[in-house]
């Protein structure tokens, strides 16, 4: 791997060169505080000091909703998803580490045609980050990505150390060479180091994710299922923000001026009474502490066994959304024996008085 500098105020000139023919998404700012992923016209639109957007990069990949087919009473013609190339710019370490879970996912068993297509044309360029109350990734290993990318930009200062990740990513450094400084010095790489190490003791939320698989197993029928469910909207927030959730749904909707229906994909939440619902009316998790407990277990144990890796990557997204304090942060606490001080905790104490 090979790692080269770039002026800060370089940075926009790159953006410019590399994308005349791709898509250019990136973090903006939405509202007073919160950020998304957007395509833009303009580098400069981008607001890199950021924590965290509010979806995932996931919906680049796989949006919310797309159509499949297009079904008419004796035929059906496939509707796939526009292969447009993309460059995806400010993508942080425990995202980078979502996009890796997605990429075993969706090719292990099953190569999902339209999460691949989408995959292969896009190209993923990260950005360093500084975490905040909700940040876990130190906890899970995914504070720093070392594949998954085909550039990474750390910043220092006024310059950028910008890892290189692939070919794709050297082709890009090539396109316009002469922004770049292929020679690192002493002093580079102690800022680097001093720069990792303030950024660990930076992190204010941990977890024991390597206990979380026992306790799981352990605490299997707790009480603290239910005490969740008194509080759990079952809204399916959780789920829609978390980098790692893949369930969907396939919707079949009647185009209205014509003989013929939309098949179409959306996502779906196993947080969701509809989601275990079968044929007949038959739900085999109608109640919320099942499906709560089915998340979890495939956040914090189930994923583990299957993929060597937790299903979680830190991003706090779940306990920046869900509104009454259920989050993997809480859970695992709470799991751990921890006096969790969070809403649900607090609700559920009054229920049961």
């Amino acid at each position: 791997m090979r790692i080269v500098k770039l002026k800060q105020d370089r940075l926009n000139s790159f953006l410019e060169a590399v994308s005349t023919d791709s898509e250019l998404w990136g973090p903006v700012k939405k509202g007073a505080d919160k950020h998304r992923f957007k395509i833009v016209d303009n580098p400069a639109e981008f607001d890199l000091d950021y924590t965290r957007t509010i979806l995932p990069p996931k919906k680049i990949f796989l949006p919310p909703r797309f159509n499949m087919f297009k079904a008419m009473p004796t035929a059906y013609e496939e509707e796939t998803m526009d292969p447009t190339k993309k460059i995806l710019f400010g993508v942080h370490p425990c995202d980078i580490h979502g996009i890796l879970i997605m990429d075993q996912f969706y090719t292990q068993t099953y190569n999902d045609p339209y999460y691949i297509r989408s995959r292969e044309n896009t190209i993923i360029l990260g950005h360093s980050c500084w975490p905040d109350e909700h940040c876990l990734c130190h906890s899970t290993g995914t504070d720093v990505a070392n594949e998954g990318y085909d550039l990474f930009f750390t910043a220092l200062n006024d310059e950028y150390l910008v890892w290189i990740g692939s070919s794709k990513g050297d082709d890009l450094v090539r396109i316009v060479p002469e922004l770049f400084n292929e020679d690192l010095s002493d002093r580079d790489i102690q800022n680097y180091i001093r720069w990792r190490e303030d950024r660990s003791k930076a992190f204010k939320a941990e977890i024991n994710f390597k206990a979380m698989p026992d306790f799981m197993e352990l605490k299997y029928r707790d009480a603290v299922w239910e005490n969740l469910s008194h509080a759990c909207l079952a809204c399916g927030s959780c789920s829609n923000v978390c980098p790692t959730c893949t369930c969907y749904n396939v919707n079949d909707k009647p185009r209205l001026s014509e003989n013929a229906s939309d098949i179409a994909r959306c996502w779906d939440a196993c947080t969701l009474e509809s989601y275990s619902e079968v044929a007949g009316g038959e739900n085999f998790r109608e109640s919320r502490s099942e499906r709560l407990k089915l998340y979890y277990t495939h956040k914090l144990q189930a994923f583990i066994s299957k993929y060597g890796k937790p299903a979680c990557v830190g991003c706090g997204r779940c306990a920046a959304t869900c509104p009454v304090g259920i989050n993997v942060k809480t859970v695992a606490g709470a799991l751990d024996g921890e006096e969790v001080d969070a809403f649900w905790s607090r609700y559920a104490t009054e229920v049961t008085k």
